[in-house]
């Protein structure tokens, strides 16, 4: 038995911001965005839609959200905005997991108490949650932030990682439009299509995969293989940009019913130690990973062999490694400050991990 749950109101293709007034309504917002999006003119754009609606912009938002710099901005939002219905975020993973933490109000309204969900507490039953909803506008193609329910923040003075969940965490709604990622540089455009590469496949060797999340996953995959590099090497295709944002929507929706695997949690003690960017942390693996999932399921080695439109699964871990090296991603780790003879040490970790524990491997 199986089920596929996915509650985010999706609306996609180049000029769907125009959706957003309609989405808000009556309701006033909030806008998070990052710190280049007023010279971009997009926090402009936002305003010329929503007019009054706009309660407030805040564009301070950095990658890896902390937090150190998060709580203080929790405590003002909430303070000076109490009456605010609604986050809008438009921007990356980064700002979409902020808007994330914003929409939790505890009754003391202080960040500790928010952080004790962070860190895995349940909700007391006793308390009061008041919560925003939130309105996701992704401006890179690869998160999946924008149709997932979870919030990746970094505590770097614990040197950890922490995630939030809760039910209302899953946007409203979504808007790809593909337009807004024009200006992506390079490095970004890369790593977060990486990003999109490594949640499709992810999901695919993963205990949790469905055959909803395992079609959307090959697709993707397939997607991302032959736009990634035509797009790195022509950046200013709008049809590029969109069939990258659609890939990337794909992968999404499918570890949003999955979850990630066993290559992100590899990945996060590179990106804590190191500051290797999310998408290069965690797809630098993949093939080596493959190789570990291969021969395990004959379902499985069916989907990859369909994804690289490989007759062999060998041949499919060639094919990733040459796509990876070819972007110029290193496939060693050593390149990501890991030791050869660390490398299986490093793997029995994560396995040890709760996105580990999704591999098909831990099964």
């Amino acid at each position: 038995m199986w089920t596929f749950y996915n509650p985010v109101d999706v609306h996609a293709g180049c000029g769907s911001l125009a959706a957003l007034p309609r989405l808000l309504g009556a309701r006033r917002a909030i806008l998070i965005a990052f710190p280049e999006a007023p010279g971009l003119g997009l926090v402009e754009r936002i305003r010329d839609l929503l007019g009054e609606r706009l309660a407030a912009v805040e564009t301070e938002v950095r990658p890896n959200p902390d937090v150190a710099w998060l709580a203080p901005m929790y405590e003002r939002l909430w303070r000076d905005h109490p009456e605010v219905e609604c986050i809008v975020a438009l921007g990356g993973g980064s700002v979409i997991d902020c808007a994330k933490v914003m929409l939790t109000r505890p009754a003391t309204g202080r960040f500790d108490e928010l952080q004790a969900l962070l860190e895995g507490a349940p909700p007391d039953p006793a308390s009061t949650l008041r919560h925003r909803r939130l309105l996701a506008i992704p401006t890179t193609a690869g998160t999946g932030s924008e149709v997932t329910p979870w919030a990746t923040v970094w505590d770097q003075a614990r040197a950890r990682k922490l995630s939030l969940q809760l039910p209302w965490t899953w946007p409203q709604a979504a808007i790809v439009d593909a337009e807004l990622m024009l200006s992506l540089p390079h490095a970004a455009t890369l790593a977060s299509g990486l990003d999109a590469l490594s949640h499709a496949l992810e999901s695919l060797w993963n205990v949790h995969r469905n055959p909803v999340s395992a079609s959307l996953a090959v697709s993707a995959v397939r997607s991302i293989l032959a736009t990634l590099p035509a797009l790195l090497a022509k950046p200013q295709s709008r049809d590029l940009r969109e069939r990258l944002a659609t890939a990337a929507l794909q992968a999404g929706l499918a570890f949003s019913n999955t979850r990630t695997a066993l290559a992100h949690s590899l990945s996060y003690d590179i990106t804590l130690q190191h500051g290797t960017p999310h998408g290069i942390a965690c797809s630098f693996s993949l093939p080596r990973i493959m190789r570990l999932a291969a021969g395990r399921d004959a379902e499985l080695d069916a989907l990859l062999r369909s994804a690289f439109d490989a007759g062999h699964i060998d041949e499919a871990i060639d094919t990733l490694n040459a796509f990876l090296q070819d972007l110029g991603v290193s496939v060693d780790p050593a390149s990501y400050g890991i030791a050869e003879a660390d490398w299986s040490a490093r793997i029995a970790q994560a396995l040890a991990g709760a996105r580990g524990r999704n591999f098909i491997a831990a099964a």
